[in-house]
């Protein structure tokens, strides 16, 4: 690789070099031939990654056999190890295989945390649970990486080129270093309540500004939007609003309320022993209950008062009464016609 910490020349570094190209490694650069100690990691999955993982094992044996990573699936104690063998020859193969088991115990499918192998691939998983207290606002806030159907993660992932899984109380990512630095900073703010969609403006202002060639080498900090955070007044409205009119001057201040002890001896209690004082709160105390008792007991009589009846007036008095002897004669005469015949 280039000398990239000397500022001086060299005949050798011609501008069709890149500097920060890392090449693959390959046997021949492991000049000290194969491990002195056998490195391994485990990691533990949930019961119901059981049935994927035993159906995935396979694909991922396969894949970690080419780097010579030896790999076991424990499905009684739920625990997946991997380790180096005697023909591995890249140290950071095992890391790398390290970073697969971790993945697929947090949901990720086993196509996708293989590409981890590959160079220039790295992976972070982010614990989201511990940065908010509340479960409710926690699910709200995670909510809003998913967004509607998705839709936020989607563009998320377009605008940092990175793989990106919401499960559980974490967020696993896949993809370059400078990817990864932005999904974090993304997620943990995020959960400061700040709202992924700022952050999406912002990424995709920066993604026009790379095409500039002019642009590449200036500042582009009064190119990005400067969102202001708005918060609201938590001052009360007083529950008694005084009357602001206009009042007539005067010099003299107003004058100072009584306190507690002032009023005690204005009633004389101040003067009584600790008896009387109990005496007299207990008079007082029985006073209220028996008003309360009453009021109650007014209220639950309200239910079983008669309504009032309109009564009728004189006039329909006398009608009634001429009515009442109509029918009397009539069933007189009845009686006499009957015992005639």
């Amino acid at each position: 690789m280039p000398s990239t910490h000397n500022k001086d020349d060299k005949p050798w570094d011609t501008e069709d070099v890149d500097k920060w190209k890392i090449d693959t490694f390959t046997p021949t650069d492991n000049v000290a031939g194969a491990f002195a100690e056998e490195s391994s990691f485990a990691v533990l999955f949930p019961k119901y990654r059981e049935v994927y993982l035993k159906q995935a094992w396979p694909l991922i044996t396969r894949a970690l056999d080419k780097n010579h990573i030896a790999c076991t699936l424990d499905l009684i104690d739920g625990c997946m190890t991997v380790k180096t063998t005697r023909k591995t020859y890249d140290p950071a193969a095992i890391l790398n295989a390290r970073d697969v088991i971790k993945l697929l115990s947090r949901s990720v499918p086993a196509p996708q945390a293989v590409k981890i192998l590959e160079d220039g691939v790295a992976a972070d998983v982010i614990k989201i649970r511990n940065l908010v207290r509340n479960k409710e606002r926690f699910v709200k806030r995670r909510q809003r990486i998913l967004g509607p159907n998705g839709s936020t993660l989607k563009a998320l992932e377009l605008l940092t080129q990175c793989y990106i899984l919401v499960q559980g109380n974490t967020v696993s990512a896949m993809g370059s270093y400078k990817g990864l630095k932005e999904v974090r900073r993304i997620v943990e703010d995020c959960m400061a309540n700040i709202h992924p969609i700022y952050h999406i403006k912002e990424l995709m202002i920066k993604r026009e500004l790379m095409k500039d060639p002019e642009l590449a080498n200036e500042n582009w900090e009064r190119f990005l939007p400067h969102f202001k955070k708005r918060t609201l007044s938590k001052r009360r409205k007083p529950l008694k609003v005084t009357d602001k009119s206009k009042k007539t001057y005067t010099p003299f201040p107003p004058p100072q309320e009584k306190s507690k002890v002032d009023l005690l001896i204005e009633s004389g209690e101040y003067f009584l022993g600790k008896q009387a004082k109990e005496r007299a709160t207990k008079e007082r105390r029985e006073e209220k209950q028996r008003t309360k008792q009453v009021e109650k007991k007014l209220q639950r009589e309200k239910d079983f008062v008669a309504p009032q009846e309109d009564l009728p007036t004189t006039n329909e008095k006398k009608r009634r009464r001429k009515r009442d002897d109509d029918v009397k004669i009539e069933a007189k005469k009845t009686r006499r016609e009957s015992k005639e015949l």
